[in-house]
């Protein structure tokens, strides 16, 4: 069986890039990298104040300028980088996901792709996609079996009910498996469910809950803690034998008791809990769960995650 991680003097000789560093994911992916000892390009398309305090007198921390869109910013980023750690963090002016941001999500998978193969030292690159490139379709109520890594979301079908989450992060994963498959780059990516992150505020206008209720009925409605997915990420990568699709989650909600403690959680600050409902909170009904992150957790059995302290 492969290690669970890489030794501490290999992991000390190892630059990555994290990319858009300037998101929530790439933020905590280059907080969490740094303190296992890597060196990371964090190359941001966002605002740099919030990984700012990283970088001061830090020399395991360089910061790069990287427009997904700007081929040749990319390649800068990646020199000398042994992997690539990429999010998708749509641009401060269309927070929205629709036809235009998938059209923008694809071309950005295709360069960043394309800027791993010409890259000579890259080893391997972590692609962060989402429950949602997984979950729709037609036919998801008549599988026999649990959905899993195996299943891809119907395009047509998200499109018809303007799932715009749903396109985009299909075809944007779509469009970098088979760049990767062409042109020979070793690429895994991570699925994640609807991220939770308790130093921000998810509420219930996330692109990722158009659909909800179907999520929740048909036993998928799935969340993931932002350190969890951090750590799902970092497996992958230095597990020499991963492969293909991880689905990433560490809560399933199937109960109505949980859809309104989730519920509740997604609510504005500002917006106080709606009075309980005795004929929902009496229900004690359950949807059976049909989705399936074993291969994750089978992966991640011996990962040993780092605490999350503040680098000066």
């Amino acid at each position: 069986m492969a290690p669970p991680s890489l030794p501490d003097d290999v992991i000390s000789e190892k630059t990555v890039c994290v990319m858009d560093a300037s998101g929530e994911v790439g933020s905590a992916l280059v907080r969490r990298l740094l303190r296992r000892g890597y060196t990371v390009h964090a190359a941001l398309h966002g605002e740099y104040g919030i990984i700012e305090g990283l970088c001061c007198n830090n020399k395991k921390v360089r910061v790069f300028q990287a427009d997904p869109l700007d081929y040749h910013s990319i390649m800068n980023a990646l020199k000398g980088c042994s992997a690539l750690f990429y999010s998708f963090q749509p641009p401060s002016d269309h927070p929205t996901y629709d036809e235009y941001m998938a059209d923008v999500e694809v071309r950005a998978a295709h360069n960043v792709l394309e800027a791993c193969a010409q890259t000579e030292t890259i080893e391997k690159a972590v692609f962060t996609s989402s429950v949602t490139a997984v979950i729709w379709g037609d036919d998801r109520n008549s599988t026999p079996s649990d959905l899993d890594e195996r299943n891809w979301s119907d395009v047509n079908f998200c499109r018809k009910f303007k799932l715009w989450h749903g396109v985009s992060k299909t075809l944007a994963e779509r469009t970098a498996w088979a760049l990767a498959m062409d042109r020979g780059v070793n690429m895994v990516s991570i699925n994640g469910g609807l991220l939770m992150n308790p130093e921000s505020i998810t509420t219930i206008s996330n692109p990722y809950l158009k659909g909800a209720a179907e999520m929740f009925e048909n036993g998928v409605l799935v969340t993931v803690d932002l350190n969890f997915l951090v750590d799902s990420h970092i497996s992958v990568f230095e597990h020499s034998s991963s492969y293909g699709r991880y689905l990433c989650f560490d809560n399933v909600y199937t109960s109505n008791q949980d859809a309104i403690r989730l519920a509740n959680m997604l609510l504005p600050p500002s917006q106080p809990a709606p009075a309980p409902t005795p004929s929902l909170d009496d229900d004690t009904s359950v949807y059976q769960q049909r989705i399936s992150n074993k291969k994750l957790n089978k992966l991640m059995v011996d990962f040993k995650s780092e605490v999350e302290v503040e680098i000066k």
